[in-house]
């Protein structure tokens, strides 16, 4: 959290020689967390790697990549995203829209109905007043908004300064169905994708999974409640090998 708005392990963007075409929105929009990456160039070809967010702003899909990996890689490596998830449906909830995750990933969040809500784990829930840059963007299927960590005793009260990359989070009273918005009763569960920063109304960024405007989630704090421990990345993935 030291540096500003740090993207863990490799960021990745598509470029076109026509100054008429931008493959980026299409590359942004389609990659969703969970997706599996292959390289297909350089020295580590056919190494795999796993979606985990993308970053608005700067339009970056980020990926991580075993350390071996990372070590033969250079910035003209090229790499192929399997994109599964876009326009996943809940069948028994159609109000619930579901954005930029892979389904499988989503079979391994921990979800359970309970009569009329859906538990869901999360390391944290966060008050919709603390949301900051994003807000008023017109779509939530790419890009992430952040939590604001300009008042260090809030964000401690609600153990905001306890977040990891990979957390899963949940926002109170926030719409994210197209583009993120104000809604009291709401519920967005959501993904700790880049790091912290010290500018005004910026903070870690958070990509939108789900949203529910009807409030079906029902939060559950759960500490490990984070999608490199369910994926075996990171500071994880010695774990996963065992």
């Amino acid at each position: 959290w030291a540096a500003d708005h740090i993207e863990p392990c490799v960021s990745c963007t598509a470029t076109s020689d026509k100054l008429s075409e931008n493959p980026n929105k299409g590359f942004n929009a389609y990659a969703c967390i969970g997706n599996d990456v292959t390289l297909i160039s350089g020295a580590a070809k056919n190494k795999k790697g796993v979606v985990t967010g993308h970053h608005g702003g700067v339009e970056h899909v980020i990926v991580d990549f075993p350390p071996d990996t990372v070590e033969k890689m250079t910035m003209d490596d090229k790499i192929l995203v399997r994109a599964v998830g876009q326009g996943l449906k809940l069948p028994d909830h159609a109000d619930i829209t579901i954005h930029g995750i892979a389904p499988a990933l989503v079979k391994k969040l921990g979800m359970r109905e309970t009569g009329k809500h859906i538990e869901i784990p999360v390391t944290a829930v966060v008050p919709a007043a603390l949301m900051g840059s994003g807000l008023g963007h017109n779509d939530s299927y790419k890009g992430d908004y952040d939590i604001q960590t300009s008042d260090k005793n809030v964000i401690k009260q609600y153990g905001l300064d306890q977040l990891r990359l990979g957390d899963v989070v949940a926002i109170q009273d926030h719409k994210s169905a197209y583009g993120w918005s104000y809604k009291k009763g709401a519920i967005t569960i959501a993904v700790v994708i880049h790091g912290d920063s010290y500018m005004a109304g910026h903070g870690p960024g958070v990509q939108t999974v789900m949203t529910s405007p009807g409030g079906w989630f029902k939060p559950k704090i759960v500490r490990n409640a984070n999608i490199g421990r369910i994926l075996g990345l990171g500071r994880f993935r010695k774990k996963r090998r065992r």
